[in-house]
């Protein structure tokens, strides 16, 4: 691995004093660079100089004809990394004895997933990506039910890594670099949802082992999918059941409840009225906001301490850390963008210090929940956690 070539980078400058730098892997994956404000990182980057394997062909889905759900069979994830130790960790910074998928120090670094649930439908300028078989045909064809059907499950799996170090997690960043990422989040929303066959686009964080997390780093991904998913799907018809400002009413509704963990001018926080989990709170703009992409530059401003006191609220239950699911839900791409509003939907298992939620027979396999915590306690308990952190 040469570590003094110098790459060719595409520079361009973002809100808050962001500066993204995009460049390609050595099998032609995208890799985007973005730097904090005040970063003190150079302008270059290295070349990724590795002999990799060429890119696996693009994974397929089989639909449930019971349900309509289309599963996706991703078998090249069969062998993913599992729990690496620093020197061996695949999103740090490249070594001349680690050599990981980003080439050089970094702040923030936003790159194409090796191994993805969702790879590209046609070959890139790059020539690398193979071509898709039988891409789907658009949701009406995704939507007709029939025995034995498949397509290929085109769209983009991304890795966003918040921080160079080994451990950690969004919740132990800083102000500036919650707020880098927060801009990546709306750059990448915006570019993945151009991409041809893209129905919706979902960054998340998964934290903690408890949730199945492979990678200690502190990172999160965006997956982009050629389908509306299942849950939005219930949303949308929720949405026609009701009325277009359904979304508008219920945060309405739980600003007057004793249910609100966190306020700001352009956020709330909330324990939802029917929780499921034992830790669950949503996040929604008092404005209606389709995706990260249409967030004013305040919005976007407040958003980054108010974020991080919600997560470090969360982990302030315990002596120990929390595993979680951070689910930034957003509108699709092409339908329900005046009615869906963005979210957060953060949930945890952890039911006490030692304790944790397994979904067995009734949850699993018919979703019927039982929930364990009134949301009204859950809600107190986690505005007490909150109120005693400082951003």
């Amino acid at each position: 691995m040469n570590t003094n070539e110098i790459s060719e980078l595409r520079v361009d400058e973002l809100g808050a004093g962001v500066v993204k730098r995009s460049t390609h892997l050595a099998d032609g994956r995208e890799l985007f660079y973005y730097d904090d404000p005040g970063t003190t990182l150079g302008a270059d980057r290295r070349v990724d100089a590795r002999d990799l394997d060429p890119r696996p062909a693009t994974a397929a889905m089989r639909q449930d004809v019971l349900t309509g759900d289309w599963i996706t069979f991703a078998t090249q994830r069969q062998n993913r990394v599992m729990l690496p130790s620093a020197d061996a960790d695949p999103l740090a910074p490249q070594s001349p004895t680690n050599p990981s998928e980003v080439p050089s120090l970094y702040d923030v670094a936003v790159f194409e997933n090796r191994s993805p649930a969702f790879g590209p439908a046609l070959a890139e300028a790059v020539g690398t990506a193979p071509e898709a078989a039988d891409a789907p045909r658009g949701l009406d064809d995704l939507a007709h039910l029939g025995l034995g059907r498949t397509r290929t499950s085109i769209g983009r799996c991304e890795v966003v890594c918040f921080s160079p170090d080994h451990a950690g997690s969004f919740g132990t960043q800083s102000v500036t670099r919650a707020r880098t990422v927060i801009e990546a989040w709306a750059d990448r929303t915006a570019a993945l949802s151009a991409l041809p066959g893209i129905q919706q686009v979902f960054p998340f964080e998964n934290r903690g082992e408890a949730i199945g997390v492979t990678l200690p780093h502190p990172h999160g991904q965006i997956y982009s999918y050629p389908y509306i998913t299942p849950r939005t799907t219930r949303l949308l018809d929720s949405i026609d059941r009701t009325a277009p400002d359904l979304m508008a009413r219920v945060l309405e509704f739980e600003q007057q409840s004793e249910r609100v963990v966190l306020q700001g001018e352009h956020w709330t926080a909330f324990v939802p009225f029917a929780a499921r989990w034992p830790v669950e709170v949503q996040l929604m703009p008092h404005r209606h906001v389709p995706d990260f992409a249409s967030l004013t530059a305040e919005e976007r401003d407040e958003l980054a301490p108010l974020y991080l006191r919600l997560l470090r609220g969360v982990d302030a239950l315990y002596d120990t850390p929390t595993p979680y699911i951070a689910a930034w839900h957003q509108a699709p791409v092409h339908v329900g963008r005046d009615t869906v509003r963005m979210r957060l939907e953060l949930t945890s298992p952890r039911r006490a210090a030692d304790k944790v939620k397994f979904l067995a027979g009734s949850e699993a396999a018919m979703s019927a929940w039982t929930a364990e915590i009134l949301p009204e306690v859950a809600a107190e308990r986690l505005r007490a956690a909150v109120a005693s952190i400082t951003v």
